[in-house]
């Protein structure tokens, strides 16, 4: 399944009840539900887990800022992944607006059953094109984390991560940590 699609002229007014997702892909207005609670907690616990160590440097290098469900203006599209993450050299401070501008090195999809496809086909090449570094997309059902990195104008699929085993993946691979709170096991 993915998002609803709706058809209408870019920047015409929509305003999405709160318990929707609205994005703009191409011209095409996607309409999604808010994440069911097994997305949410991965969604968090991913955030949770990078932020101290990344965000903050509490037992990590720091230089981060993370943030969950950022509303990006990539040229005439508009996107809200599920966690972003900038480098603190490229935004050095927090901006004070409602959407950003400025390119995510790193973003988070969880997939659903609901937005897998609008994830997978719609927006990353959104991504590429933009110069989205990593991407990383957690899926809870299939206990699964999948790490990409941007290389030309294409992702290479660098790992597929299936175990609870302690891992590290780019671009936070000074961490070690187990996917298993992304799926509460």
């Amino acid at each position: 399944m993915t998002g609803q699609k709706r058809t209408a002229a870019h920047g015409a007014p929509h305003a999405g009840p709160s318990h929707q997702v609205t994005e703009w892909i191409s011209g095409e207005l996607y309409v999604s539900p808010r994440p069911a609670v097994p997305y949410a907690v991965a969604a968090s616990e991913l955030l949770g887990e990078l932020s101290g160590p990344f965000g903050r440097g509490r037992g990590g290098p720091g230089g981060w800022r993370l943030w969950f469900a950022p509303e990006l203006h990539l040229g005439e599209d508009v996107l809200v992944p599920d966690v972003a993450g900038w480098r603190r050299e490229r935004m050095p401070r927090t901006p004070r607006t409602a959407a950003l501008t400025p390119v995510p090195d790193w973003v988070c999809e969880v997939l659903s059953p609901f937005t897998r496809t609008l994830d997978q086909t719609a927006k990353l090449p959104v991504y590429a094109r933009e110069g989205v570094r990593h991407v990383w997309w957690v899926d809870p059902d299939a206990r699964s984390l999948e790490v990409l990195r941007l290389e030309g104008s294409h992702y290479r699929l660098l790992a597929t991560h299936t175990s609870p085993a302690r891992l590290r993946a780019e671009p936070f691979e000074a961490l070690e940590w187990s996917p298993s709170l992304l799926w509460e096991e």
